[in-house]
């Protein structure tokens, strides 16, 4: 051993006792990972032979045998004495990658998508030392039974993305990232993609990880996959192959606060309560009155209302028209609103936007579907000084504040009417995506339902599915009363809506749900206003904004028909005032879904982001969650934007 290579093995050492000690100091484990003690003494995983392929080196994560991880560092760096014949094979291994490179495939299994080396560890150490970015591997994958947590689903996921691309270069971190990935490269989960497909990709992730990384020298693989799943948002695939490092870098730079919310686990800051508005603002008390901004009516506050449809011919468009010219009227010109109608297609939607915020000074923007979010986003990043606001849930993004209501509240009142109302016990739901807060409803109609009478079953058809009668399923459930849609076109006046009761082929109006817009946006336009929508807590750039605001501060209500007997009418008084109040919970204490029971007696309410989220259905619910594919086109687009995932046949069974 001459005195050249006893230096690269002894830097190599030095490196790895760094992280010995750093590992210890930590009180982690300060060897290599062995997946054998990973396993333990679980069942056998099954075994697949995936094949020859080049493998990302960040992604090889151990070692498969326990009696082979003392001699490395957690980092594959060499722990063992400089003279040993351990050091003398590992210099040998990097004298023939310096002549010719290391041509033989390292053996690895691979489980949950990191990589345990059976075969090989020495050149694999080698490699890390000269940080080689991949390596030949013949790979064996291990999979056990799955189960329906979320790492679960994000693995069956990665295996769905596998088939069609197979390929490592991406680590994903929540179900759905893989979906999405794909929709915006315009591809899906079920067709091959082609060879250059894959390669255009693998190669867009180099350029990114590149630029990414002089940005953000520690990131691994996984919060390098994430970031640039929120670039592909913003901006295409092909930039990243025809810009030059420089400027994706300073795109990647705009993006920070998107990215940092992505990799957050406390990502989404929900306001539950119009209260919780009134916080302190960005800047201090001192320079509050001469910073705060000063609308007049000769200087109002220009508002942008973007519609994917139009209000006459959109029953969901409709409620926020009436909401845009009510803040017209309670602002009395201190705040100017503009409409913009027919705007679904995203080239039009941003000439619209550039529009309005260009040509016509709009300093506030509201969209009001999810499917506009991805445009929202793109122009929140280039208008950075004028606020976005999008009708969804669930949508974490830090420039887009999303808002949505708390129906469940007014669903669960409905049910409780459908019951009382209904000779059989028989009760027809018909609803339209599965998207974040509609199981919720769901379930909350039937837990209304089943309150008032035990034996209630709530039959759910989904209006939106490829070749769904809804009505004619009513009909051969022989229901009695129906849940319909939340509210009607303008043009199309019908009475099944909201809650009603079908008898001898006519329809009997109970109860509707009313969306209060106009409330919502008076209490967001007020803080725009006096200066608290900048407060501390809403300006955090790891943290995305949800509004989320119920019966108590009036943006929801029941109507309820004037026929309605008079102990109904009590009862539908007494459970509203319990909503309001906080005393009443459909989602506390027990609950029980079509799998079984997933809350015992006792426990506390679920939280709004559970409720929010949910993916089961309640026990007395006689249908399922469909799946994606199942819907019709337009549907599909609003699923791949908000859509609930991980559910199964019927149960959807995410234990809470």
């Amino acid at each position: 051993m001459n005195s050249y290579d006893q230096t690269v093995y002894e830097n190599a050492r030095r490196a790895g006792l760094k992280a010995y000690r750093r590992a210890v100091s930590a009180g982690t484990y300060p060897y290599l990972p062995a997946l054998d003690l990973i396993l333990g003494e679980n069942e056998e995983p099954s075994r697949t032979a995936v094949g020859t392929m080049e493998i990302p080196l960040d992604l090889v994560a151990g070692t498969k045998s326990a009696d082979r991880s003392n001699a490395f560092a957690s980092n594959f760096m060499p722990l063992l004495e400089v003279h040993s014949e351990f050091a003398l094979k590992w210099l040998r291994l990097y004298a023939a990658h310096l002549e010719e490179g290391i041509r033989d495939a390292v053996q690895v299994f691979e489980y949950r998508r990191r990589f345990y080396v059976q075969e090989g560890n020495k050149r694999v150490s080698v490699l890390k030392y000269m940080n080689g970015a991949s390596v030949e591997a013949e790979v064996i994958r291990l999979t056990q039974e799955k189960t329906d947590s979320d790492d679960d689903r994000l693995y069956m996921e990665f295996l769905e993305f596998f088939k069609v691309c197979p390929i490592y270069d991406f680590q994903f971190t929540e179900p759905g990232d893989y979906r999405l990935f794909a929709e915006l490269l315009g591809l899906d989960l079920s067709h091959p993609w082609t060879e250059e497909q894959i390669c255009s990709v693998r190669a867009a992730k180099a350029c990114f990880s590149r630029a990414f990384l002089r940005r953000h020298k520690e990131s691994g693989p996984d919060e390098i996959s994430e970031a640039m799943l929120v670039y592909l948002q913003v901006f295409s695939l092909g930039s990243l192959l025809e810009r030059g490092t420089g400027e994706i870098e300073k795109r990647i730079d705009s993006l920070g606060a998107e990215f940092r919310t992505k990799i957050s686990r406390d990502n989404i800051y929900r306001v539950d309560r119009a209260d919780d508005l009134d916080g302190e603002p960005v800047w201090t008390p001192l320079f509050f009155a001469a910073r705060r901004p000063a609308y007049t009516e000769r200087a109002p506050l220009r508002v942008a209302f973007l519609y994917d449809k139009n209000p006459e011919s959109s029953s969901w468009i409709y409620p926020h028209e009436l909401g845009r010219n009510h803040v017209e009227d309670a602002f009395r010109g201190v705040v100017r609103t503009m409409r913009f109608d027919d705007c679904g297609r995203g080239d039009l939607l941003a000439d619209r936007i550039r529009c309005a915020v260009e040509e016509r000074g709009a300093q506030a923007v509201f969209t009001i579907s999810p499917v506009m979010m991805k445009e929202s986003l793109k122009s929140a990043i280039r208008y950075p000084d004028v606020r976005f606001l999008n009708c969804s849930v669930n949508l974490s993004h830090n420039a887009v504040r999303t808002y949505y209501s708390r129906m469940y509240e007014a669903k669960f009142l409905m049910g409780a009417l459908a019951s009382l109302m209904s000779e059989r016990g028989r009760i027809g739901y018909r609803a339209d995506y599965p998207i974040y807060g509609t199981v919720a409803g769901i379930n909350a109609f039937a837990i209304g339902a089943a309150m008032m009478n035990p034996e209630a079953k709530v039959f759910l058809f989904w209006a939106t599915e490829e070749e769904c009668d809804w009505r004619a399923g009513m009909r051969g459930a022989d229901v009695d009363v129906v849940s319909g849609a939340d509210s009607i076109r303008p043009e199309r006046a019908s009475r099944e809506y909201g809650v009603f009761r079908v008898r001898d082929g006519s329809s009997v109006s109970l109860a509707a749900p009313v969306w209060n817009w106009g409330r919502y946006y008076e209490l967001i336009l007020k803080t725009m206003l006096d200066g608290t929508y900048d407060a501390r807590a809403l300006t955090r750039d790891d943290q995305a904004v949800n509004y989320y605001f119920g019966m108590e501060d009036g943006v929801i209500d029941v109507v309820l028909s004037g026929k309605l007997p008079y102990y109904c009418r009590k009862t539908m008084h007494m459970l509203r005032d319990g909503i309001r109040s906080g005393s009443l919970n459909p989602f506390g204490g027990e609950l029980r879904a079509q799998s079984g029971i997933i809350k015992p007696e006792g426990s506390a309410p679920l939280s709004n982001g559970e409720i929010i989220t949910m993916n089961w259905l309640n026990d007395n619910v006689i249908g399922r969650i469909p799946e994606a594919g199942d819907l019709n086109r337009p549907a599909r687009a609003v699923v791949a934007v908000s859509g609930v995932t991980g559910h199964g046949e019927s149960a959807g069974g995410k234990h809470v």
